[in-house]
């Protein structure tokens, strides 16, 4: 099953951003969540928020998300990203130019989870044709619109396991397997599950329907850790030290490991 690992852009640092989806790919991550730093994201928790705040304070947006990826791609990075962005900076950028960047950039799909499927056509049909896939998301409260998105869907079908927004949770909802079951009746592209998630083994028989889980506030909350940490262990060092950042990507490399178990 595949893990799908959520990363702010330019958190903590663009500088270990980058070197963290390196070691991503080498861990074994089938596919890489980008997101965007947004000043007022609906469906991201307060640590998602946190870290949007601290990318932005360090100067990234969409367009220097994409230069990023860019350099990141250069660098010999392979393994297939995912645009995850708020319908507002792509209106303002103009669609046709963010599908250009999209697959300039080296992009592999977009998700917007504010867009509704209603609402979708627009972005679809720039991405279209350049063969990227619009990611569509099934929540709790879609059971009567399941079919519809499912035989729309491109790329994957991302599966939300909560009403809300972002964050770690204990457990699941006791509908969060039907509505797997369900989703995978119809589908015919891959079939993932977010929101909620701190490990792979928290899945349990879910296992048995999903092709793909994402991890994403947990991941955020690790680097978090790893980051003070070292800052109380290395006080004289910068974040942007060599010392500080070869033992923040050690670190960062055995959390990413226990996760996936």
């Amino acid at each position: 099953m595949m893990f799908v690992p959520f990363l702010t852009a330019g958190f903590p640092t663009p500088s270990l951003f980058k070197k963290m989806l390196f070691i991503l790919e080498e861990e074994g991550a089938g596919m890489i969540e980008i997101g965007v730093p947004y000043s007022d994201p609906l469906a991201d928790g307060p640590t998602i928020q946190r870290s949007s705040i601290r990318a932005i304070d360090q100067g990234m947006n969409i367009r220097t998300v994409f230069d990023l990826i860019k350099e990141v791609r250069k660098e010999g990075l392979k393994v297939p990203l995912v645009l995850f962005t708020y319908y507002n900076p792509l209106l303002q950028m103009g669609l046709e130019q963010v599908a250009k960047e999209v697959v300039q950039s080296g992009f592999n799909g977009v998700l917007v989870p504010d867009l509704p499927i209603e609402e979708s056509q627009p972005l679809k049909e720039a991405l279209k044709q350049y063969h990227i896939p619009l990611i569509s998301l099934i929540a709790p409260t879609s059971f009567e619109r399941i079919e519809a998105i499912a035989k729309q869907a491109e790329g994957f079908i991302y599966i939300v396991s909560s009403l809300g927004v972002t964050g770690e949770r204990s457990q699941f909802h006791a509908k969060v397997k039907q509505l797997v079951q369900t989703v995978k009746q119809f589908a015919q592209v891959p079939v993932v599950l977010g929101f909620g998630i701190k490990q792979k083994s928290q899945l349990g028989s879910l296992t048995e329907d999903l092709d793909g889980y994402v991890i994403g506030s947990a991941l955020i909350r690790i680097i978090d850790e790893i980051e003070q940490e070292l800052r109380e262990s290395l006080v004289p060092e910068s974040i942007e030290s060599e010392e500080f950042q070869l033992q923040f990507l050690e670190r960062f490399r055995q959390r990413i490991r226990e996760v996936q178990q």
